[in-house]
């Protein structure tokens, strides 16, 4: 949020990092039932500008063009669902940074309709307070209040909702919020995922591997926060925070109110960091995804993912690459080439047009009668 001086609001509750986690990702193999975007792009490499001009799509210039992702498109952070898109095709990510537009209202709706079952869910176990504030730190003190709420939460045994969670990977600042956290009644700390579906049946393999991967990177951050590994100095280097700015007198009433005697947001992070690290809360024990029909918002099934550290850690140090410029986006394998067909970039990938080349190489001897 840029410091405008103009007051605004956030929840005190639902101010995370506005992770898509919150709001849900379409379903992706369930896209094709829906009309196409009206931003969809023609089958060129040049689309119309919005002075109704024709120009070209940005492309990668080896040795001209020498920013980065995450400068040419002014990012000081990441969401853990930026690297879930990767996970699905990187290619179409980067297509979506490059060519936002609005989306079509079928998909509004089902946006809308997810984040509409995760808000219920997070309506059981707290109320929404509204907090006017000036300022990103304000917004960030935001988050650290609530932070420091649910981390009280926790000790007692209790179950938070949408538990923002940040921590630098491989020199990029990634930030997230985490659905739900309990304890199982074996003691063990339980991360849940919900996660709606249009239709009324379990995603497909290529779906789940995409969420399998979310929830491991959610433990892989959240377990380096509660073991002292994320420094209030990372944050501030990557945010651009400043600690010593004092809070916005609606956010400084509502901490003083929650019984925390700060006047900044140094403050307010020292208090942060010194919860996460001496309070007794364990690295998080299971990961479990639920999946959930949005029409009638019944359970379709929950399933358990198995945590692999060394091929999470490998797969995040791949699509880091990408963001601080080390490699070229790639785009989907051959054999996986299916997905093409519900992206509204297809026309104009680049990537996609050399795996047709691929595909015509690896079986150039087609029956003439075929």
């Amino acid at each position: 949020m840029a410091e405008t001086g103009e007051e605004k609001t956030v929840s005190t509750e639902a101010s995370g990092f506005s992770d898509m986690s919150d709001s849900e990702f379409l379903d992706l193999e369930d896209t094709q039932e829906l009309s196409a975007s009206p931003c969809k792009p023609s089958p060129s490499s040049e689309l119309p500008g919005k002075d109704g001009k024709v120009t070209s799509l940005p492309k990668w210039k080896r040795g001209l063009d020498v920013s980065s992702p995450m400068e040419r498109f002014h990012l000081k952070y990441l969401y853990v669902t930026d690297l879930s898109t990767q996970h699905w095709c990187e290619q179409q990510m980067v297509y979506g940074k490059e060519l936002p537009g609005s989306l079509a209202p079928e998909e509004a709706a089902v946006l809308d309709t997810g984040a509409s079952i995760h808000l219920a869910r997070e309506l059981e176990v707290h109320d929404l307070v509204t907090i006017p504030i000036t300022s990103k730190e304000d917004t960030w003190a935001v988050k650290f209040l609530n932070m420091l709420s649910m981390i009280t939460t926790l000790q007692s045994g209790g179950h938070v909702r949408e538990f923002p969670v940040f921590g630098e990977v491989e020199g990029v600042l990634l930030v997230g919020v985490i659905d739900e956290l309990h304890y199982t009644a074996k003691g063990e700390l339980e991360l849940v995922e919900l996660k709606t579906r249009r239709s009324p049946v379990l995603p497909l393999d290529a779906q789940r591997k995409k969420d399998h991967f979310q929830v491991s990177l959610y433990k892989y951050i959240f377990d380096a926060m509660v073991q002292g590994k994320v420094t209030a100095a990372s944050l501030i280097h990557h945010t651009k925070l400043h600690p010593e700015k004092p809070l916005g007198p609606s956010v400084l009433k509502h901490a003083q109110q929650g019984g925390f005697s700060v006047t900044s947001l140094g403050d307010l992070m020292e208090l942060v960091f010194l919860s996460l690290t001496l309070s007794d809360l364990p690295a998080i024990d299971i990961l479990k995804i639920e999946y959930v029909h949005q029409g009638t918002a019944t359970l379709l099934g929950s399933e358990i993912v198995s945590f692999e550290e060394k091929k999470l850690r490998n797969k995040v140090r791949h699509y880091m690459a990408y963001w601080v410029g080390h490699r070229e986006p790639q785009g989907v394998d051959v054999e996986e080439a299916w997905k093409c067909r519900t992206c509204s970039y297809a026309d104009i990938c680049e990537w996609r047009k050399g795996i047709r080349v691929h595909r015509s190489m690896l079986w150039p001897h087609t029956k003439k009668n075929e």
